[in-house]
């Protein structure tokens, strides 16, 4: 068996067949990244701040939110965003794209009359 397996969303899903060196077992696109850099990519932390305005507000977040987030997340890095405001349901979140960190967060009520400054992108998910 010649073809190697890639388990999970540690590798850009847009690797083109064959860029996988025989030798290395590691896509020709990612040369220089350590493991736990391409790691660090992929996961999404909260800064002490969002976590403190989660636990006051009574935002939960599970599997299923954090998967949206990091969709978006993605998304918003593909267009060269930096900080973005990611608005879900009865929640609005600021994030650092490029550190793929929440920086703080806002439920429903937080959000009325509020102007978001210092963000230079919005996804809507």
């Amino acid at each position: 068996m010649n073809e190697s397996i890639i388990v999970g969303r540690l590798f850009p899903a847009n690797v083109p067949p064959g860029a996988v060196s025989k030798h290395s077992r590691t896509p020709v696109v990612n040369e220089g990244k350590s493991f736990k850099q391409m790691l660090q990519e992929q996961v999404l932390t909260l800064s002490n701040h969002a976590a403190k305005r989660l636990e006051q507000r009574g935002i939960e977040l599970g599997p299923e939110q954090m998967a949206k987030i990091n969709s978006a997340v993605d998304k918003a890095a593909a267009k060269g965003a930096k900080e973005s405001l990611i608005l879900m349901q009865d929640m609005a979140l600021i994030v650092n794209i490029k550190n793929r960190t929440v920086v703080t967060a806002m439920d429903k009520q937080s959000m009325k009359d509020n102007v978001f400054t210092q963000i230079d992108s919005a996804v809507i998910i």
